[in-house]
């Protein structure tokens, strides 16, 4: 009998309609979406005699404090009838303080959770950690680092990765690095903080002494340092270390991909980017919004607008990035019209335009002199999608009248804004003035910007080529003076030009290249043939004190010209020339480039600071219009 009781299962007690009931509870619970029924089930659970149980309590605060909809006043009302509350009530409400912002109660709540007793766990210090970066509280994150090594959390990735994070957003390197040193197990985001950190302060070397001393390399820290290179400008360096990534058979990502394919948008390296694309559609990369939309920035800021909007049309998904992108590239090569047009496609296809779209579509009405539709657009924004226009909205009306010669209109634009006006507003109604040669207006709104804009040096260029049209020599004098006072350099003009997958970088007057002897020739050949085809050298460039491009340097010898020598010396007629300029194509330049085109027999893609230049057979895609 002993034998046969000993294997029948010992009958269980059946849950008790408390329990049940309790855990009814606590699933509606989870599925809350309102104050209003969480107040309820709370009523409910008090009803049960659990007001003090941390379980059930716990649910409740971290809805209140956690969630959206939910009350951190609340939860903080809950909390102080508890008598013993947890480590995870402590969290949670420590986590309800970060995500509201309220970073210094955040540590004060900690604080308080160490005075009655509580033990903070692997999620305490984490959270706290970040509320000392996020508040730049550098002695408080200090302290909490000490509290790592005290509590036994010296080897919790978790909190040394968020303790680099908070000495590299102090610009404590070094105490990052430290802490990095002294990580048992480092992960991608222990080193990719890291160096982050040191390239967002410029210490590239630093950055690459890092990156170089890790002896396995995810493709997470190879990117981390590719887009270190990308963000300061080191597109050459960006590029070598790329090459020196695929030589070590390291599989390219999609991140990785966005991050070259953002180097070859800003050189305008056309033949590296394709080859990427290629890459992307070989490895069956996933070709999320991000990535399609730097596909299409890359084709339209290298010149080749239909191939962008092939791969556009191609997307079997476009996010609303992609839509914007689109447009944006329209209004960068002066294709008013098509921008339009795209964007009632893009309303036909039921997705509704936002900010941004409008601002890029304003800025294809003023890049094409689309007043009417300009005027109409700016309107239309607010009346069909609720879209109040905003600075840059205002920006670009202010722009489009400007270009047109409204310059009363675009000036009453600006006092009638909502806002003050800010430096992009009254730039843009500065550079209308030198288009027209307004000088009266010009120096009220030239003296205004460079207030606003005291280090940039092209506000001081444009006020200073006002006064140098009116013959006014004592105040291009004073400007050039109030620069050198503050210790304001122009920024050197120069153009890169990408030929048979190489980029080659020319500045104005530069004798660096290699073949510099041939190109000086090839420029002095080109200014022949083209006189005799009508070029006349504006010479109001040379005439001013200061001009976008150093007056030491040759009207002849600006850096477009001699990219554009190259170009002839290295290409048969036919070709397409595609070139980037850091800084305004200057009237001469454009003049001549026309005659190039048609001279010599080639279709010239000049990409400056605003927009792109389409010359072909003596004409520009701008219709001067720029």
């Amino acid at each position: 009998m002993a034998s046969i009781l000993h294997v029948i299962p010992t009958p269980q007690s059946p849950a008790s309609p408390k329990t049940k009931t309790l855990g009814t509870l606590l699933r509606g619970l989870a599925s809350c979406s309102t104050m209003s029924e969480l107040k309820q089930f709370h009523a409910q659970i008090i009803k049960l005699g659990l007001s003090c149980d941390n379980d059930a309590m716990g649910r409740v605060i971290k809805f209140c404090a956690t969630l959206e909809s939910g009350d951190l006043n609340y939860a903080l009302q809950v909390f102080d009838k508890l008598p013993n509350p947890d480590t995870f009530i402590y969290n949670t409400i420590i986590r309800g303080y970060l995500q509201s912002q309220l970073l210094k109660e955040s540590v004060l709540f900690y604080s308080q959770m160490l005075e009655c007793s509580v033990s903070p766990n692997n999620f305490t210090l984490p959270l706290v950690i970040r509320a000392c970066c996020m508040d730049n509280a550098v002695e408080e994150g200090k302290q909490i680092h000490g509290h790592v090594i005290k509590f036994g959390f010296g080897f919790d990735k978790f909190s040394q990765n968020n303790l680099i994070h908070m000495y590299v957003n102090f610009h404590f390197l070094e105490e990052a690095k430290r802490v990095l040193d002294n990580m048992y197990e480092k992960d991608d985001v222990s080193w990719t903080t890291l160096i982050s950190g040191f390239a967002q302060l410029g210490y590239l070397a630093e950055a690459f002494r890092v990156f170089d001393s890790i002896s396995e390399k995810s493709s997470v820290c190879w990117n981390a340092m590719i887009s270190a290179y990308v963000h300061n400008n080191q597109f050459h360096q960006a590029f070598a270390l790329f090459e020196r990534m695929m030589s070590e058979d390291v599989v390219i990502d999609k991140f990785i991909a966005a991050s070259m394919l953002s180097a070859c948008t800003r050189l305008g390296a056309l033949k590296q980017g394709e080859w990427i694309v290629e890459q992307v559609e070989k490895s069956r990369i996933d070709l999320d919004s991000k990535l399609a939309t730097t596909i299409i920035d890359m084709y339209c800021k290298c010149g080749c607008l239909d191939k962008a909007l092939q791969f556009f049309k191609g997307l079997r998904r476009k996010g609303i990035s992609s839509w914007n992108c689109m447009i944006g590239g329209l209004a960068m090569h002066g294709k008013g019209e098509a921008a339009i047009e795209l964007l009632k496609e893009m309303e036909s296809e039921r997705v509704a335009p936002d900010y941004i779209t409008f601002v890029n579509l304003l800025s294809a009405c003023a890049h094409s002199g689309l007043i009417e539709e300009g005027k109409h657009y700016f309107h239309y924004m607010k009346e069909a999608y609720g879209i109040e226009p905003g600075m840059e909205h205002y920006g670009c009306l202010v722009d489009l009248l400007g270009r047109a010669g409204l310059l009363e209109e675009a000036r009453n634009i600006v006092k009638e804004m909502p806002m003050n006006a800010d430096v992009g507003v009254l730039g843009a109604l500065l550079g209308a003035c030198r288009i027209h040669k307004n000088i009266e207006l010009g120096e009220i709104i030239g003296k205004q910007v460079i207030e606003l804009e005291p280090q940039n040096s092209g506000r001081y260029v444009l006020l200073a080529n006002l006064y140098a049209y009116a013959g006014r020599w004592e105040d291009v004098a004073n400007i050039r003076k109030l620069m050198n006072d503050r210790g304001v350099k122009k920024a050197p003009g120069f153009s890169v030009v990408e030929l048979e997958g190489v980029v080659s970088e020319f500045t104005a007057g530069g004798r660096t290249h290699p073949q510099a002897k041939e190109i000086y020739a090839k420029v002095n050949e080109m200014l022949d043939c083209i006189k005799s085809a009508g070029y006349v050298p504006d010479s109001d460039g040379l005439q001013q004190d200061i001009d976008e491009e150093e007056r030491e340097n040759p009207l002849y010898y600006h850096s477009e010209k001699l990219a554009i020598a190259f170009g002839l010396l290295k290409t048969k007629p036919g070709a397409v020339l595609r070139i980037t300029k850091n800084l305004r194509v200057c009237k001469d330049c454009h003049q001549a480039s026309k005659l190039i085109s048609k001279v010599y027999d080639r279709e010239i893609i000049v990409r400056d600071r605003n927009r792109f230049h389409h010359f072909k057979d003596g004409e520009c895609s701008c219709k001067d219009y720029w």
